[in-house]
């Protein structure tokens, strides 16, 4: 007697177990990763109870001040602490290939006003039409 094997139907399913465990492994290298790829110097920010900006059109060009009075800026993921002069050369260049970029300055808490205001004057001698100010909620 000869045995016949029975013909098994083929299976038109994708396991999709594989692909949902990459997911959620993204998920949380995303969920790690993020508060990283906001990069600057620290800085103690003033808290004010003031509007947020709308960011979303361009990236913004952020200057920070730290406590020192020494001026950082992100260049290419790296911050380098950077004279007035070439800051203002920078943001002049940013701004004649896109004019709508908004100009960011995180000043320490514990800066002098006067630098803050030298800071910002400088900028606006470079074309910035408006410079912001980035400001801590304050907390309640």
């Amino acid at each position: 007697m000869k045995h016949r094997k029975a013909k098994r139907k083929l299976v038109a399913e994708i396991n999709v177990v594989p692909y949902i465990d990459v997911t959620l492994v993204l998920l949380v290298v995303f969920m790690i990763t993020a508060p990283l790829l906001m990069q600057g110097v620290k800085v103690e920010l003033p808290d004010a109870d003031s509007a947020p900006m709308d960011t979303k059109e361009q990236e913004p060009f952020i200057v920070s001040i730290k406590a020192d009075g020494s001026y950082w800026i992100d260049v290419k993921g790296t911050n380098e602490t950077q004279v007035l002069s070439v800051i203002k050369d920078r943001v002049a260049k940013v701004l004649r290939q896109k004019p709508k970029t908004p100009i960011l300055v995180w000043g320490d808490s514990s800066v002098d006003y006067g630098v803050v205001v030298n800071l910002m004057s400088e900028l606006q001698l470079a074309g910035a039409p408006a410079v912001g100010l980035v400001t801590e909620p304050p907390s309640r």
